[in-house]
């Protein structure tokens, strides 16, 4: 069995969705355990920066998340206090 074609595009460019997506593609190519060696590791390396893509995206949408609190005569957008503080 041949590997699929990764998507060529650069992966700082990815959407989140795209990212997950390629890597989950990779991961069902690497657990079939029917590739060569060089394009197995070609794939792995591939699937760290995807990985690694998908949780700078996380990270800088959890940044993003606010939360409405009641406030006087309405409402007010706040950050969300993380765990602990």
């Amino acid at each position: 069995m041949s590997p699929k074609k990764t998507k060529p595009g650069p992966v700082d460019q990815l959407t989140f969705e795209q990212a997950f997506q390629e890597l989950e593609e990779i991961i069902r190519q690497l657990e079939a355990g029917q590739l060569a060696l060089d394009g197995a590791l070609a794939l792995f390396e591939r699937g760290q920066a995807l990985a690694a893509r998908c949780g700078a995206l996380l990270d800088s949408a959890e940044l993003k998340v606010r939360q409405l609190v009641p406030k006087e005569g309405g409402y007010e957008l706040e950050d969300i206090e993380e765990a602990g503080e």
